[in-house]
């Protein structure tokens, strides 16, 4: 539906509904709009237009979906609430409690105090969900007035049109993909991705304008011999071709994205065949086939594999004697309502919800997300959440009795097991693909064999580190409240050992006696009681320090700088810390040597911040700190470190002496060292194919200069060809 084609009013929107076939509450409808238009009387839309415009748009685009009366009637009446003086209660006596309930939900919760604008729309969306899972009307009359307020963007100043088509993009684009609502969602995608890039939407809508009339007439070629060929079947009633383009931002993602031409979209035209029955689906698919060559790895059936969103279909590529490649989806009539209207099919096409059970299915993400957000302290994960689960590209695997478990793109074996059952992710030790033995982080592809490795062990648990490898917010779930239930005493030493370090790293010195009252905020938008339940939802990773420093930082110059004459410095002062390390800001930590790099006095060296464990000290030239840079990963972790001024520890270091080998070889190794006063922890030597030895020997040493010393007297041993440090 386009705006600009139709001039809204309640006389127009009544004779849709007498020209249509399903019943209505006309008077009810009538009663809805009359009271919102007394409601919104003083009201202006930024266009000029008066206010009422908008909630009979909303009506139209709800009508076209085939709603009920009440959904009508609360899209009438979805803003009175929230923008006038109008009060639930009084549209509870008027309309009833449905009407009222569906109203409430789309409604956004009033200022929070303290919340940033993340945060208020993290709980805005986050409502709306907990509604959906009540009535899944409230989300249709949402993406209803979403799709209207991106038609009328155009009247928004710069940064909010930029904004709201970020958040459509991200947030409701998605969730109408989910429910499978194809039009709303190609429309949504389009108008926000002409906000957010406009140079490269004017691009692909001038290659196709320029195209326009030659698709059109190969698209019609088409059909047109397909018509024909299919003329000869005999089907149970007459098959509809109709042709299509992708959409712009279709068109997007696979040019852009996938770095390809725009002659290299295989499927940016595409014929659609409705039949029947399934059987006529798979006999129009070998005709299809007979016609035009198909291209090799590009065939897909959606009937025995629907997507999440319950969308059925066959899908082909082929080629014809034009030379051009275009797709071809084959599904019935049934298919082919829930493609274009998703679990609005419902209303429109089936009088009502039926098959209960399947209903239920479709809505079981809405659960999960919600499941996932009672899990987390964190109110800025919900946007996460939507980001990830509701991502339009799926991965489907399957376990090896055939069962098949749908997953974003990007998920790993754990995401699998968790999606099984949570025990089975629980006592994960590791998982086989088509067979083959892979490393936790494995990220599926479709069609994939999974077959999960469990420990025998009742005890075993998930590792922390899997909550950083996991992609969907059920599994991190999942894995947060194992160890918010079995480890709340180890979480509440980890949170708080963590807060303090991140205190000391940020110069931020609280007493003890006032941090309660300092964390108060924290807590209360953490929904968290006690202090020992803020520690510990720190610990099992419910909340994320790295979110909260900022506002902590400005609140300790609020309470404890601001009072001062003069305030302190922010700028981090070097300490002196154990171990031989001093570190950035920080005194009297934990200090641990990493063993992929074995850093020497000496050794140019850099610090993470471990999770419970203290600072882990690298070498610069670390393979792992190098990764960081490149991957610009959790660089807030690093510290500046330096090795302290006479240090007298001894450190170990391993080498790795490769040499010809003889008798009396690792004699004369050990000799060299002894007489240079060089205590050896472990040796170990073995014999290569090659005729030579390999000895490696972890020595203590007190730096760089010292090792570099015993190096060079280990090659003048006879016969030794090479002397090499070693990271391990």
């Amino acid at each position: 539906m386009n705006n600009k084609d139709i001039v809204y009013s309640i006389d127009i929107l009544m004779q849709k509904i007498l020209d249509g076939d399903k019943q209505y509450d006309l008077n009810k409808i009538v009663k809805s709009y009359e009271f919102s238009a007394e409601a919104h009387k003083e009201q202006k839309r930024d266009s000029g237009e008066p206010y009422i415009i908008h909630p009979l748009a909303v009506s139209f685009i709800l009508l076209e979906l085939g709603m009920d009366t009440d959904t009508i009637c609360a899209a009438m009446l979805h803003d009175v609430v929230e923008d006038t003086d109008t009060s639930l209660d009084e549209l509870k006596k008027l309309f009833g409690e449905d009407v009222a309930m569906l109203v409430d939900g789309v409604t956004k919760i009033g200022k929070i105090p303290l919340y940033t604008k993340e945060e208020q729309q993290a709980e805005n969306v986050r409502k709306i969900l907990l509604a959906m899972s009540q009535d899944i009307r409230v989300i249709i009359i949402k993406l209803a007035d979403r799709l209207h307020n991106m038609r009328t963007l155009n009247h928004r100043p710069a940064n909010k049109q930029r904004a709201t088509a970020l958040e459509t993009m991200n947030i409701y684009a998605p969730i109408a993909h989910r429910l499978g609502i194809r039009a709303i969602k190609d429309e949504l995608e389009d108008l926000a991705f002409h906000y957010l890039d406009p140079f490269a939407y004017r691009e692909i809508e001038q290659v196709m304008e320029k195209r326009r009339g030659d698709r059109q007439m190969f698209i019609e070629s088409i059909q047109q011999r397909i018509r024909m060929r299919l003329e000869e079947v005999d089907y149970t009633k007459k098959p509809q071709i109709d042709g299509r383009v992708k959409s712009i931002y279709g068109i997007y993602k696979k040019v852009y994205m996938t770095q390809r031409g725009f002659d290299e979209i295989y499927d940016k035209y595409a014929i659609r065949i409705i039949v029947s029955t399934v059987f006529e689906c798979y006999n129009t698919l070998g005709i299809i086939h007979d016609m035009f060559k198909p291209i090799p790895n590009r065939f897909k059936d959606y009937i025995s594999t629907p997507k999440a969103n319950m969308y059925q279909s066959l899908h082909t590529t082929v080629i014809g004697r034009e030379g051009i490649p275009f797709e071809v989806q084959i599904r019935t009539w049934d298919m082919h309502y829930t493609a274009e209207y998703g679990i609005a099919a419902h209303w429109k096409y089936k009088e009502g919800i039926q098959g209960k059970d399947r209903f239920e299915n479709r809505l079981a993400w809405i659960r999960q997300i919600i499941e996932a957000q009672q899990e987390t302290n964190d109110v800025e994960e919900i946007v996460r959440t939507i980001k990830s689960d509701l991502a339009t590209d799926d991965v489907f695997a399957f376990s090896p009795k055939g069962d098949m478990i749908t997953l974003p793109l990007g998920a790993t074996v754990i995401d699998f097991a968790y999606a099984i059952h949570t025990q089975v992710g629980h006592k994960m030790t590791g998982a086989k693909v088509d067979g083959k033995l892979v490393p936790m982080e494995y990220k599926l592809k479709t069609g994939e064999i999974v077959e999960i490795i469990l420990s025998k062990d009742e005890g075993k648990g998930p590792n922390r580190t899997w909550l950083d490898i996991v992609k969907t917010n059920e599994a991190k779930s999942k894995i947060r409240t194992w160890f918010k239930k079995e480890c709340r005493e180890e979480n509440i030493v980890n949170g708080k050992a963590e807060l303090e370090r991140e205190f000391k790293r940020n110069l931020i010195h609280v007493p003890e006696s006032d941090m309660e009252e300092f964390l108060a905020d924290d807590m209360h938008r953490h929904n968290c009681e006690t202090l020992d339940d803020f520690y510990a939802a720190i610990g099992y990773g419910g909340i994320l320090l790295s979110k909260m420093l900022q506002r902590m930082k400005d609140n300790y110059i609020r309470r404890y700088v601001d009072t001062e004459k003069e305030a302190p410095s922010l700028e981090p002062t070097k300490q002196k810390s154990t171990d031989g390390i001093i570190v950035e800001g920080i005194e009297n930590c934990l200090i641990k040597f990493s063993q992929c790099c074995n850093p020497l006095p000496g050794d140019n060296v850099i610090g993470f911040i471990t999770r419970g464990h203290g600072i882990s000290i690298h070498k610069t030239d670390c393979v792992n700190y190098q990764n960081a840079v490149r991957d610009n990963k959790e660089m807030e972790r690093w510290v500046n470190v330096s090795w302290e001024d006479n240090n007298t520890k001894a450190y170990r270091a391993t080498l790795d002496i490769v040499s010809y080998d003889r008798k009396g070889l690792l004699a004369d190794v050990a000799i060299l060292l002894s007489e240079n006063r060089i205590f050896i922890h472990e040796s170990t030597s073995r014999e290569l194919k090659n005729g030579n030895a390999d000895i490696s020997v972890t020595i203590s040493v007190g730096g760089i200069e010292q090792l570099n010393n015993v190096i060079a007297k280990l090659k003048k041993i006879q016969g030794v060809v090479s002397v090499t440090r070693s990271g391990k």
